[in-house]
C-alpha cells in the first residue's frame, strides 16, 4: 500500500511573488488557460547553486538524482522563532547520517505561512550545522521556512547558502505538512522546471510512505 503526502504550499494570488490571470476562457475561446507570473523562489521551491554562487550550476544542470529518493525526517518541532538549528538538534540521528542522505527538517513553521513571522522570524540552519552537513556529504536538505537562513541578514544568508552549495547540498525551501508524515524515512520527490540559466523554481514536493501487506 502507498500513501502520498503533499508537502507543497498552495500557489495562488495570495502568495508573494505570484500573479495568476485568465488568458483564455471556455465561454469565449472554448477552453480555459491562465497566464502565470512566478517569482523563482516563491512558495515551495528549489534553489540552484547559481542563486548565490557566481560560477554555480543552473537549474537545467541540476543532477536529478538528489531530487528523488529516501529522505530522513528530522523532527525539531516546534521550532522557536529565530532558532538557530545546530547539530545537537539532530539528536541520536546525527551518528547515522551518511553520504548521499536527504534530510527533511520538520519545524512546523509552515503553520505560520501568511503571517509576518513566517519570513521574518524563521528558524534557520546555523553555519556550524551547514558545515557539518557538507562534511557528512549530505545530498539534499528540505526546510519548512522560506529560506535556510535569515532573509534579513545578508551576510548569514549568503554564507549559509554558499557553504551548502559549494558542498553540493541541494536546497528545497518552503515545505509544508511534514507533521502529517508517520514514518521517519519516506520517499521524497521534488522536481524543478527545466529552466535554462535558472536560479530557482517552484516545485511540487511529495512524500511517499509504503506499507507492506500483512
Amino acid at each position: 500500500m502507498m500513501r502520498v503526502i503533499d508537502l507543497s504550499l498552495p500557489v495562488n494570488n495570495d502568495m508573494p511573488g505570484v500573479a495568476i490571470s485568465p488568458a483564455k476562457r471556455i465561454e469565449t475561446e472554448g477552453w480555459n488557460a491562465t497566464t502565470l507570473s512566478l517569482y523563482s523562489h516563491c512558495g515551495t521551491h528549489m534553489d540552484a547553486p547559481w542563486h548565490f554562487v557566481t560560477d554555480g550550476a543552473t537549474l537545467d544542470q541540476q543532477n536529478l538524482d538528489a531530487c528523488v529518493g529516501d529522505a530522513i525526517v528530522v523532527n525539531v518541532a516546534p521550532a522557536r522563532p529565530k532558532q538557530l538549528l545546530a547539530v545537537e538538534d539532530l539528536g541520536s540521528l546525527a551518528d547515522s547520517i551518511a553520504p548521499g542522505d536527504r534530510l527533511l527538517f520538520r519545524t512546523d513553521w509552515y503553520k505560520r505561512y501568511g503571517t509576518p513571522e513566517y519570513r521574518n522570524e524563521l528558524p534557520r540552519i546555523g553555519m556550524e550545522l551547514a558545515e557539518w552537513l557538507v562534511n557528512r556529504q549530505v545530498a539534499m536538505i528540505g526546510v519548512e521556512p522560506p529560506s535556510v537562513a535569515d532573509v534579513n541578514n545578508a551576510r548569514e544568508l549568503t554564507d549559509v547558502h554558499q557553504t551548502l552549495f559549494r558542498g553540493n547540498v541541494l536546497i528545497v525551501e518552503g515545505l509544508a505538512n511534514l507533521d502529517k508524515l508517520s514514518d521517519q524515512i519516506v520517499e521524497f520527490i521534488a522536481l524543478p522546471l527545466k529552466i535554462v540559466g535558472g536560479d530557482g523554481s517552484p516545485v511540487r514536493a511529495i512524500a511517499i510512505e509504503r506499507r507492506g501487506e500483512s
